[in-house]
């Protein structure tokens, strides 16, 4: 491809030329925007990778100038500091193809480049973006169900994180969705169609975390009976979303670090570099900034994790989306089934503080619905709500039948309890967390 690489900064210029080159690109230069705007008019490039900022003419003025005008064609590749990632997204709002955040290894450009190639190829030959077929194309809010401002942001934010490469940290309050958003932003990208893997980083101890992301070799720690792949090396060419990244301990952080910025990792008692095309999405509900100041999480790490922050509001914040909220997972607990829910009984969910955001809200219905059967009233959720049973559904089929109803009613109340932490549910049982995640899934409840 005939690529211009744009920078004021002469060193990173000719060092990103020269390597763009050795890959068989036809590479050529300029100091500023108002330099490549001549360069552009004089000669035809497939792509421009320019820096933010710079004296004239800046990024965003040079990507305004290619995409409003007749070279709106040609991709661009934006180079930013950490410090400008929010004009970076406006960015990509503007008609960027993606961008990469400096320091970076200048062969962290080759994907991008490689996947700008392909879509060109496919355009040429097919007279469309073959990619396209294997994305989720339906509206966003088809899957987040929203009409609220609060969430107006959130909606833009998936869009964008969609489609870049960028590494995108979720934050929220338990139970908010971060789970919900990670999984559609893989959809929407152009990773869909390779794996998506999701790491509990709280549901593993210490000395197993390092193990579960990166794999083992045979022997390499006793119980290690056999070699093992990683959660790295199975999400290859997808997403891997790291829920709760901040359990991760800080001993193990480093490693972590290495992986997503050189993008190669070994396995426990291994010595040969695996190659990590894995594009990762995190998620916290703690205040990481906190973390790092009373030592606890790395700020490089924190700095390569939040590139693209997506803060979902808590449940009160947007309550305006309650009665969306009501019918669509009203919708998934009853199924083909009728159900009624009265006026008053939404106005008692509106008065609610939901703590445990949406997870609270969809086992509250889930329990209502399992007792009240197709017909849920304001005195049945203040019941409910209040922890008090205000009438037992009746069981059917014996003992069993009756025994399996009151554990999946004391694992549901458990969880509501402990907001959604399945950890400190488990705690409060006084069961094993994998024995709680086993009684979870067989009550439907996971």
């Amino acid at each position: 491809m005939r690529i211009l690489v744009v920078d004021d900064e002469k060193i990173k210029r000719v060092t990103l030329s020269d390597d763009l080159a050795t890959q068989g690109h036809e590479v050529e230069t300029a100091c500023d925007g108002q330099e490549a705007i001549d360069r552009l008019s004089a000669a035809t490039f497939d792509v421009v990778v320019s820096d933010l900022k710079m004296p004239n003419v800046d990024g965003i003025e040079l990507l305004k100038w290619i995409k409003q005008g007749p070279l709106a064609h040609v991709e661009v590749v934006m180079m930013t500091a950490y410090g400008s990632i929010e004009v970076a997204v406006e960015a990509v709002k503007l008609g960027a193809f993606d961008f990469v955040t400096k320091p970076f290894r200048n062969d962290d450009i080759f994907p991008l480049l490689a996947r700008i190639e392909r879509q060109q190829k496919e355009k040429t030959v097919a007279g469309t973006r073959a990619e396209a077929e294997a994305v989720d194309e339906a509206p966003i809010t088809d899957t987040i169900v929203t009409e609220s401002p609060s969430m107006d942001r959130v909606v833009r934010m998936i869009e964008i994180a969609a489609r870049t490469d960028a590494n995108v940290l979720l934050c929220g309050e338990t139970g908010v969705g971060k789970d919900l958003i990670s999984s559609v932003i893989h959809r929407r990208s152009h990773r869909s169609g390779f794996p998506y893997v999701k790491v509990g980083c709280t549901l593993f101890p210490p000395q197993l975390i390092e193990s579960e992301l990166y794999g083992h070799e045979k022997g390499s720690f006793t119980g290690a009976e056999s070699k093992r792949k990683g959660r790295f090396d199975l999400a290859q060419g997808g997403t891997l979303y790291l829920d709760d990244v901040d359990d991760i301990p800080l001993e193990q952080q480093s490693k972590l670090l290495r992986a997503i910025e050189e993008k190669v990792f070994e396995k426990v008692g291994g010595t040969v570099p695996i190659q990590a095309d894995v594009r990762v999405i995190a998620s916290t509900k703690q205040n990481l900034l906190d973390k790092i100041d009373d030592g606890t999480f790395r700020r490089d790490l924190y700095y390569r994790l939040d590139v693209l922050r997506i803060t979902i509001p808590p449940l009160r914040e947007r309550l305006d989306d309650l009665p969306l909220l009501v019918d669509h997972l009203m919708k998934r607990i009853a199924k083909d089934q009728p159900y009624e829910i009265d006026a008053d009984a939404v106005d008692v969910l509106l008065r609610h503080d939901w703590p445990g955001n949406i997870r609270e809200l969809y086992h509250t219905l889930e329990r209502a619905w399992l007792v009240g059967a197709d017909h849920i009233t304001a005195s049945l959720l203040t019941a409910e709500m209040a922890g008090i049973a205000a009438k037992k559904k009746p069981a059917t089929g014996g003992f069993r039948a009756a025994m399996d109803h009151a554990e999946r009613q004391l694992l549901a109340d458990a969880l509501t309890a402990a907001g959604g932490n399945k950890t400190a549910a488990a705690e409060a049982l006084g069961m094993k967390a994998s024995t709680f995640r086993d009684k979870l899934a067989k009550h439907g409840l996971g």
